[in-house]
């Protein structure tokens, strides 16, 4: 049974209920770290290696991105790659949530 309204989700509910929104990023590609600044002073924290356009890129071409649709999302013109504040959050609770195995704890 879906209580929320607007048939959003939890991840959705935040963003667009909440106004919780991306501000910037700031990148760490010795340390193979993104972090995303949220409007919130929270700081999500992702692997650069995750994302095969991303990876390769040099700390210049990294920081050339746009904040699109209000902040959540970002988009790499001379990278053709586009990210969502919704991915990176869910990437950011799979991570809270995995157990020392590596598998999701229940």
């Amino acid at each position: 049974m879906n209580t929320l309204t607007n048939n959003y989700d939890t991840i959705e509910k935040l963003i667009y209920e909440e106004g919780l929104r991306i501000e910037a990023i700031d990148f760490h590609p010795e340390l193979d770290v993104m972090l995303i600044i949220l409007n919130t002073k929270a700081v999500l924290h992702q692997r650069l290696s995750s994302y095969k356009l991303l990876a390769p890129a040099g700390k210049e071409l990294l920081q050339q991105y746009e904040l699109v649709g209000e902040g959540t999302g970002v988009h790499w013109p001379l990278l053709d790659e586009d990210l969502s504040l919704k991915g990176f959050l869910r990437d950011e609770l799979r991570n809270a949530v995995k157990s020392g195995n590596g598998k999701v704890a229940a």
